[in-house]
């Protein structure tokens, strides 16, 4: 072996690099189009480009071997991952006289088929979960279902990494999940067949590692501890495992080495397995064979002292294991303990996983030893989000040592890896590594689930504390002689935190009770009352005023002396008993001064806002919130106003006139239900915005953006407050607009009016992501007063921005009839934002099948279509009357939030004209920013086209259309309804008809540059002139048309493998469903929805 092509990206393929450098072999590296700044293509000996960006190029098989042959090179390293099992790459790569590092074609055909490695374990006699061994249907199915205890695994025959696998616990729920996993199994791995199993419960997860040569040698080296995982994936892993049984770890070993040698492994291959333990037994069962490189390799390579990745090419190459010094009886145990942490790019909100991008601002490893760390990263670098969010794997080994000590290891070498710029688990690590169940390893594969909320919190800065300067060592006190030991039963009371002796209360022979205040102590400028715990006489006094004590530092040594714990000798009172009914004065003061912000309490201002017909800003926020969940921030902030005293403010601006607060919205359905309010009171000043106010607001903003919770504005109001002033500036910087507009992007804002919402409040509503007014609200920059002022003439509000205006020019998002209806709305805005929620009702969806007419030239209701689409009652439209061409709503599929972008062929017959073209532009960038994946329901002739369209500065907004849909990177699925034409038809493809993860059509689509009619009128001009006739040349004309038209059918389209399939829109919903999983599997984080 003498060039090695690497087919693979990022850590692993810096890995293969460095082990080939060390065996003098030349290494060549790809990457795709999007990955050129990725550390791996320069850690090779030459790199070079894959035609195609994220994880296509590096899963084209064609051309990864074109670029190894034209580079010379005589084997290909897969990594893991991407091309590493699979069969036909190594029958191709054979094919061309190049060798795969990896087992055997037939070993992979073997073990990637599930069924018949189980088949293959019952006959070696290694016990697998019960379940079936072929293709399963559904009468065998729920055989086997009525046979378990623990319910069903569904799992792809051909499937891998959560993908086409579903967990069925009710027998009912059968039939949907083998239809579900059949369709995402065909389409991930184009083999719908699916096979079923016993769900084991309460497991850990080991695996073994195993190396075999082609003369049938095998080398087992040991296990790992593989149950720290997320959802399938694992977080954290250990070689060995600690606590397993000698004869359990033999038992495994040696059933990998039968299966090894009965499948005719070579090169490396992992067995895994899942135990349980049954009073007081373990039992443990095969669930599936990985022959390939595993990411966790490292620890097995620490513990043993070996290079697994040398070995492997050394095999490859033709080595035996003998000649690599590598049999079994020359491996022995292993030493110590290696622990790898899995550092991913991801943010965790609410116990959801969410994927992140951003560029590394600094990247700083640890070192020290015993730490490796395997990675790509480097500061400055950009990582792609359409590859795996594995940045780096930190590995930390303790020789000769107990678990404990490389688990110090871990942490003080996790506490050392800076990482800015992107978020990554390492506090989820941390929080892991410090819980005790982790330190004794008593865990299983769902305990991170079971646990992420109750980890403990621990800093992610250093792993140690060190003393304060001036105090003395920790445990010791003023007086060196302070635990001598005591033969009497004396016990000592000691400190409980580090500070110095303000008071002693005591003196040696004075008798005390166990409640007896003792001594007082100073910290961080607090007095803490130090009690004596235990009745008796003082016999040693250690301390004296001013003494400096560290803490749990003895201060005085009591001996017993009888039953003296009611402190009636001790010249000290019993405490009296604490009555829960009573309320301190200090606190009633806090409850009246509450109340009086209240409606109850304020019945004028109530009744003059309900004789408009609108309702209180609290009665708005009842309706909203979940019951009893508000939370309320500045309930007792009054106006900044002189000349006023200050029971008169409290009086005239509860709350400074706005209400604000945390709440749940959709708690009964949504995991992720926190969300940020502010509601301006209209009965305080107009709903001016006051000094105090302002602070609430970016108080406000701060959590929610931080928090990356939806936060909800009622903006109505006349703006800012005039005639304030900010006192003595106590109320911070006041950035409020630019804290508002950092927050945009971060987290979701949706702004609702129901009446007039002027100049600072309509500057609150313009950041807001979804805008929702009444029909009597009125929306302007400026007010009435500021408009007279500018000289520009006198207004009554309602005409100055009323809803009907701001809707038809796209200000506003939805328009309600009341505030009920809004509320109402914004509720189930919210929902969109939180994720998934239960399934809901599916309308018949045969109906799909009657809504787009068979007379092409019949327009229809597009949003009829999408009514029956979507789950019942799940859709809102955005902006209906703007950009009428191009139809936006978000919907839920199957309880999943979708975003839909459709064409209107009522309007310009779906001609994408410039408003339409803005509006799309808009809800694309919603889309990308809060991760919503996309459907666009594509029936357009194009752009509209002419002088009038081009005056709405047409070719800016549609291309500025194509160029924010051509960096999307959420999931986007097209489905063509009928026609797809031209440019038009590209951008709603967002570029190109490829550029979808699924390209599908109706059996109505139509493909073209341009309408039949209008391509034969342009191409056949001189043609139909020439006929004289002019019913011949209406014939001609039509025989022309009929043929274009014939050219352009989607099944033609098809045929040329054009577009991925022509679906019945009976399915559309399954393959929209299907495609999404097939990138975010139904227990991954985003789709993670409630039971």
């Amino acid at each position: 072996m003498k060039r090695l092509l690497i087919a693979n990206r990022g850590e692993v393929a810096i890995r293969i690099a460095r082990a080939a450098a060390d065996l003098g072999i030349w290494s060549v590296a790809v990457y795709s189009q999007d990955d050129v700044r990725s550390l791996h293509r320069l850690r090779a000996d030459e790199s070079r480009e894959l035609q195609g960006s994220g994880p296509a190029a590096y899963l084209d098989i064609s051309q990864i071997v074109a670029v190894a042959r034209e580079t010379a090179c005589d084997a290909v390293h897969p990594g893991y991952g991407f091309l590493s099992e699979s069969a036909e790459f190594a029958r191709q790569l054979r094919a061309a006289g190049l060798t795969f590092v990896g087992a055997p074609s037939e070993v992979l055909d073997l073990f990637g088929d599930k069924g018949a490695a189980r088949r293959l374990a019952i006959q070696c006699g290694v016990s697998v979960p019960n379940g079936t061994l072929q293709d399963t249907g559904l009468e065998e199915a729920l055989r086997v279902f009525d046979e378990t205890r623990s319910g069903l695994m569904v799992k792809a025959v051909s499937g891998g990494g959560g993908r086409g696998m579903r967990r069925v616990d009710e027998r009912a729920h059968l039939a949907s999940a083998i239809e579900v996993c059949r369709s995402e199994a065909k389409l991930a791995f184009g083999n719908e067949a699916i096979y079923v199993e016993e769900f084991v419960t309460d497991a850990r997860h080991v695996e073994v590692q195993v190396l075999a040569d082609s003369s049938g040698a095998i080398t087992v080296f040991g296990e790992r501890e593989c149950s720290l995982q997320r959802r399938q994936q694992k977080v954290i892993e250990v070689a060995p495992a600690p606590g397993l049984e000698p004869a359990v770890r033999d038992a495994m070993m040696e059933a990998a080495s039968k299966l090894s040698r009965a499948a005719g492994l070579i090169g490396l291959g992992t067995f895994e397995f899942l135990m349980t333990y049954e009073s007081g037994r373990a039992h443990w069962v095969f669930i599936e064979c990985n022959p390939r490189l595993q990411v966790e390799h490292t620890v097995t390579e620490a513990v043993f002292g070996v290079d697994l990745v040398q070995a492997q090419l050394q095999v490859a190459a033709g080595a035996s294991l003998e000649a690599l010094g590598m049999q079994q009886e020359r491996i022995g145990p292993p030493n110590g303990y290696a622990i790898e942490l899995r550092i991913n790019m991801e943010q965790i909100v609410g116990g959801e996983v969410r994927p992140v991008a951003g560029t590394l601002s600094v990247f700083e490893p640890p070192a020290g030893p015993g730490i490796r760390v395997d990675t790509f990263g480097y500061a400055g670098f950009a990582p792609s989000p359409r590859f795996d969010a594995l940045l780096a794997k930190l590995v930390v080994h303790a020789p000769r040592a107990n678990f404990r000590t490389a688990l110090n290891r871990a942490q003080r070498a996790l506490a050392e890896f800076t990482i800015d710029g992107i978020p990554t688990n390492q506090s989820l690590l941390h929080r892991l590594l410090a819980h005790p169940a982790v330190e004794q390893m008593a865990v299983t594969t769902n305990f991170i689930e079971q646990n992420m909320g109750s980890l403990p919190e621990v800093a992610a800065g250093r792993a140690r504390q060190f003393e304060p300067v001036g105090l003395p060592p920790t445990g010791a006190g003023a007086n060196p002689e302070e635990d001598p030991p005591q033969d009497d039963g004396s016990v000592a009371v000691r400190s409980p935190m580090a500070g110095s002796v303000l008071e002693l209360d005591v003196g040696v022979g004075q008798r005390i009770g166990a409640s007896d205040r003792v001594a007082v102590l100073e910290a961080m400028k607090m007095h803490s009352e130090i009690h004596a715990g235990a009745a008796g006489v003082v016999t040693r006094v250690l301390v004296k005023v001013g003494d400096v004590v560290a803490g749990n530092a003895a201060l005085l040594w009591v001996a017993p002396a009888g039953a003296l714990d009611t402190g009636e000798d001790s010249g000290t009172d019993v405490p009296r008993a604490i009555s829960l009914e009573e309320v301190p004065p200090t606190i009633e003061e806090v409850w009246t001064q509450r109340a009086a912000t209240l409606d109850e309490q304020r019945p004028v201002a109530v009744a003059k806002r309900h004789s408009s017909g609108r309702r209180t800003a609290r009665e708005n926020l009842a309706d909203l919130c979940d019951e009893g969940s508000f939370v309320e921030f500045g309930s007792l902030a009054v106006a900044s106003m002189r000349g006023f005293d200050p029971a008169e403010l409290r009086a005239i601006s509860p709350s400074d006139g706005i209400v604000a607060g945390l709440a749940t919205i959709n708690g009964a359905t949504q995991r992720r239900s926190r969300c940020a309010l502010l509601a301006f009171d209209s009965t305080v000043f107009a709903g001016t915005m006051g000094m105090v106010a302002k602070v609430k607001i970016e108080r406000l903003a701060r959590i929610a953006g931080e928090g990356q919770i939806p936060l909800v504005i009622f903006a109505e109001g006349g703006g800012a407050r005039s005639g304030e002033s900010d006192g003595e500036g106590a109320n911070g910087s006041l950035e409020t607009f630019l804290q508002l507009a950092r927050v945009k992007g971060r987290a979701p804002l949706i702004g609702i009016v129901a009446g007039n919402c002027f100049a600072a409040n309509a500057a609150l509503l313009g950041l807001c992501d979804i805008i929702i007014a009444t029909r009597a609200a009125s929306i302007g920059m400026a007010g009435p007063a500021m408009i007279e002022g500018a000289g520009l003439g006198r207004f009554a509000p309602e005409e100055v921005g009323p809803a009907a205006m701001q809707s038809r020019n796209g200000v506003v998002t939805v328009v309600a009839e009341d505030e009920a209806e809004a509320v109402m709305t914004a509720r189930r805005c919210v929902g969109y934002f939180q994720g998934p929620a239960r399934a809901g009702e599916s309308p018949d969806q045969r109906l799909l099948r009657h809504i787009v007419p068979a007379n092409r030239l019949l327009a229809y209701d597009i949003r009829a279509l999408l009514s029956t689409l979507a789950d019942k009652d799940s859709v809102v439209e955005m902006r209906p009357e703007f950009g009428k061409a191009i139809v936006t709503a978000m919907v839920r599929i199957d309880g999943i939030p979708f975003g839909i972008l459709a064409n209107d062929p009522r309007h310009l017959g779906g001609a994408i004209d410039a408003d339409a073209a803005d509006k799309a532009a808009g809800f694309l960038q919603m889309c990308e920013t809060f991760g919503f994946p996309l459907v666009t329901l594509c029936d357009t002739p194009g752009f509209m086209v002419g002088p009038d369209a081009e005056k709405q500065a047409l070719v800016r907004h549609v291309m500025h259309m194509m160029a924010v849909g051509a960096n999307l990177t959420v999931p986007h699925f097209t489905v063509v309804l009928r026609k797809c034409y031209g440019l038009g038809g590209l951008t709603m493809n967002l570029g190109s008809y490829t550029r979808p993860l699924f390209h599908v059509a109706w059996p109505s689509g139509e493909y073209g540059a341009m309408n039949a009619e209008g391509s034969v009128r342009i191409s056949h001009k001189r043609e139909l002139a020439e006929i004289e006739d002019p019913d011949e040349r209406r014939q001609r004309q039509q025989e022309l048309v009929q043929a274009i038209q014939d050219r352009g059918k989607a099944l033609r389209a098809a045929a040329r493998g054009a577009i991925d399939e022509i679906i019945d829109p009976v399915e559309t919903r399954r393959w929209l469903l299907a495609g999404l999983l097939s990138v975010r599997p139904i227990n991954g984080g985003d789709l993670d929805c409630p039971t």
